[in-house]
């Protein structure tokens, strides 16, 4: 029965959320003697009920071979349902691997594993991330709001639409700092939340040096659209646009997302 409940909760989770549409998508099996092949088409197919059919499929095998995706460890204890975790690729200081959690009862499942890149120079250690450093910082937050160009997409964050009149603070002598200001913001220095390169078409607010604000931390922290798969950021987290769409359907603020960035 437990079995059963889990190939249906993985199967709805696909058809909504349009992931595992390739091979590519779907979790990585750890090596081992029990390791299998998802048995997945060469080519990505355009038909809904063949990704749900070959999902479901992959899943069937897990069970009876008894695979499973290993947990990682700093999912343990927390209060949320849902979980992104980013970590150094160990290519480059700024490249990284990006993978998406769901928690069904008291079981994680990975449910996306793609490429991403954060700040040009790494990861900043807890506690130690300064404002125009470069880094990504490092730990726990959470996520949202979504934003983006449009005036509504689809997903279960709160939503909120930029245009030429939204702004971030920067500056860390502003009481505005790190902080979405519509007009004119009180301060020497601060970023269009609508650009002109579009790397803000689609995004969410990562929670950090938010509840206080510390001047001079950081700000402006986000995951959103990436220039290229090789080009780092000023210190967010970025991917590729049909990634991100469908992390942004799959989120759900019921579920407190968090983001892990270690």
């Amino acid at each position: 029965m437990r079995t059963l409940y889990f190939l249906r909760r993985h199967a709805r989770l696909v058809q909504r959320l349009g992931f595992a549409s390739h091979r590519a998508d779907l979790p990585r099996l750890r090596r081992g003697p029990c390791q299998i092949s998802p048995l997945l088409p060469a080519q990505k197919t355009q038909c809904p009920r063949k990704r749900i059919h070959y999902f479901v499929l992959y899943f069937n095998l897990l069970a009876v071979s008894g695979c499973s995706t290993v947990t990682p460890k700093s999912l343990q204890g927390l209060d949320s349902s849902q979980a992104i975790i980013v970590h150094l690729a160990k290519k480059n200081v700024h490249q990284a691997q990006l993978s998406a959690w769901q928690k069904q009862g008291s079981r994680w499942h990975r449910l996306l594993f793609v490429s991403a890149v954060i700040g040009r120079n790494g990861l900043a250690p807890t506690g130690e991330k300064k404002e125009g450093d470069g880094k990504t910082p490092s730990g726990i937050y959470s996520l949202g709001p979504a934003f983006g160009y449009v005036p509504s997409i689809d997903t279960g964050l709160l939503y909120r639409q930029a245009t030429d009149l939204d702004f971030w603070v920067d500056d860390s002598q502003s009481l505005q700092y790190n902080q979405w200001v519509s007009g004119t913001p009180l301060a020497r220095s601060f970023e269009k939340m609508k650009r002109p390169d579009n790397l803000y078409q689609y995004g969410i607010v990562i929670g950090y040096n938010m509840h206080p604000v510390i001047s001079g931390a950081g700000s402006a922290i986000f995951i959103h659209v990436w220039r290229r798969y090789n080009s780092p950021t000023a210190g967010c987290v970025a991917l590729n646009q049909r990634y991100l769409r469908k992390i942004l359907r799959w989120l759900d603020k019921k579920d407190q997302p968090v983001i892990i960035l270690e």
